[in-house]
């Protein structure tokens, strides 16, 4: 039998099913939840764990949103070249965000479908948040090689414009949630601004 020339990483691929990259950056990436919810179990969390579970979540949610925002661009300016590793970046930020929200509908709200539709009525950075997560539902779903082919590449793109919107609400969610220190909020928000200004100067 002749020996089998492929290469480590092919063998890899093969034998694990994902790209072990993908699967190291899903693993990393999920570190920080894991963490806070062990923190969370074992009481470490402070006086209102609830709020800075929450919170940490959000941010960790806007953290990746940016930085999936970020990669084309990157490359564009002589940066790594990170756009296969977009797809798994932009999900941690779904996934995050989707633990953001259920931390604050099972923990904040107890599931009271009343409660959380008075306070996306009533407050508008819960509206603004809500948006953002409502956004980012269809792009994780279609976030795959198969809905790419069905939709259409033209098509696909076009769905996927909205995650500007998503970051846009999500960082006036951020900027209006905090009502001491600001600069932090501010910092993503400005970023993201960048961010489609760059966009909106690459499609011209």
């Amino acid at each position: 039998m002749a020996p089998d020339r492929r290469q480590p990483a092919e063998i890899a691929r093969l034998l694990l099913g994902v790209n072990p990259v993908r699967r190291a950056i899903y693993v990393l990436g999920l570190a920080p939840a894991g963490w806070y919810f062990y923190r969370g179990l074992t009481g470490q969390l402070g006086i209102d764990p609830q709020n800075i579970l929450e919170r940490a979540l959000g941010l960790w949610a806007m953290r990746f949103l940016v930085l999936s925002l970020a990669i084309t661009p990157l490359r564009q300016f002589g940066g790594p070249n990170l756009i296969r590793y977009r797809r798994a970046i932009g999900l941690l930020a779904f996934y995050y965000a989707t633990l953001h929200l259920t931390v604050y509908m099972l923990l904040d709200k107890d599931l009271e479908v009343a409660a959380i539709v008075a306070d996306v009525i009533r407050r508008p950075y819960v509206t603004l948040g809500m948006g953002a997560f409502v956004i980012l539902v269809p792009l994780a779903i279609t976030s795959n090689a198969t809905m790419i082919r069905t939709l259409g590449g033209m098509n696909w793109q076009r769905l996927h414009r909205l995650v500007y919107v998503a970051a846009i609400a999500g960082a006036l969610h951020f900027i209006m949630l905090v009502k001491a220190w600001l600069l932090e909020p501010l910092i993503y928000a400005a970023a993201v601004v960048v961010l489609l200004f760059l966009r909106l100067v690459r499609c011209r």
